[in-house]
């Protein structure tokens, strides 16, 4: 028992102690006190009801038809920024595994968007996307590919993907540097042996470089799926969830219903669920891909 606290471990002891304690103030506290919100039916607009209603918060959101909403519009965006972030750093990281003049430049300059603060990215984009200023109306008005100005946020079919598109280009530089890093990891060995073997340039591709790279996937996967799902910023500052409910996702909803709403019961309930649904996933791919890396 003395050596199990002895004088180093003591000292480590009192030296931590102020780090937990903030950890707990911070972090710890927060999440086990909204958890213990969504038992309750608490709406600031009446402060003093709040009754205890059990799991009423996590049922009534199965028979929500705006929540049913959110939750396609969040499938979405995810689908959608998912699958063109893994295309689009696999193609930039075998890019950038090969020597060419200028390779250096050009990962320097990858590395600016994924730099950009999220709230900078999405101000960005808006003035992109603007309908009397923005450059890509100017670009494609200059190009002669719209003979007017669009309203481009304005469009509800369009404005999910004009989302995933700011998100997408925010997000693919870290992909690009994880998948790099897998292409680094590569045996050349594995390449002369199929070159020896006779095999193509495809054919080494689909049966060296990609199965080499499946940790490098899944650690993408699990972690832009992630950052998709629960993604706010964007939905903030470009649309407000709008043009209708064209991009209204789960983390916009849970933001309405809690801090507009004022129902924090609800929206804590809410915030949950979407955890889990993050847990769930993110376990998934760890135990399907996992066994083949």
């Amino acid at each position: 028992m003395r050596r199990l606290f002895g004088y180093e471990e003591r000292s480590a002891a009192i030296f931590l102690a102020p780090v937990l304690a903030v950890l707990m103030g911070v972090a710890v506290f927060p999440i086990l006190y909204s958890f213990y919100l969504s038992f309750f039916r608490i709406k600031l607009t009446r402060p003093n009801r709040t009754p205890f209603v059990g799991l009423d918060n996590y049922l009534d959101l199965f028979t929500n038809d705006l929540f049913w909403v959110s939750v396609a519009r969040t499938v979405t965006f995810s689908v959608v920024s998912v699958a063109a972030i893994l295309a689009i750093s696999l193609l930039v990281s075998l890019l950038l595994n090969q020597n060419f003049r200028g390779r250096r430049v050009l990962s320097t300059i990858l590395l600016v968007p994924w730099a950009i603060p999220y709230v900078a990215n999405a101000l960005m984009w808006k003035w992109i996307y603007d309908s009397g200023y923005g450059a890509l109306n100017g670009i494609l008005y200059q190009l002669d590919f719209i003979d007017k100005y669009m309203v481009w946020l304005g469009d509800q079919d369009k404005t999910i993907f004009l989302i995933a598109n700011a998100f997408v280009w925010k997000e693919v530089p870290l992909a690009t540097i994880l998948l790099l890093v897998s292409l680094k990891a590569i045996p050349s060995d594995l390449y002369q042996a199929a070159r020896v073997d006779g095999a193509g340039v495809w054919q080494r591709f689909i049966h060296v470089t990609l199965p080499a790279m499946k940790p490098g996937f899944m650690l993408v996967l699990i972690y832009e799926t992630m950052m998709a799902i629960r993604h706010f910023d964007l939905f903030f500052i470009l649309t407000e969830g709008g043009p209708g409910n064209a991009s209204h996702v789960l983390s916009w909803h849970i933001y309405v219903e809690t801090f507009r709403n004022l129902s924090f019961g609800s929206g804590a309930a809410m915030s949950y669920v979407l955890a889990l649904v993050t847990f769930a996933l993110s376990y998934t791919f760890i135990r399907s891909l996992g066994r083949k890396v």
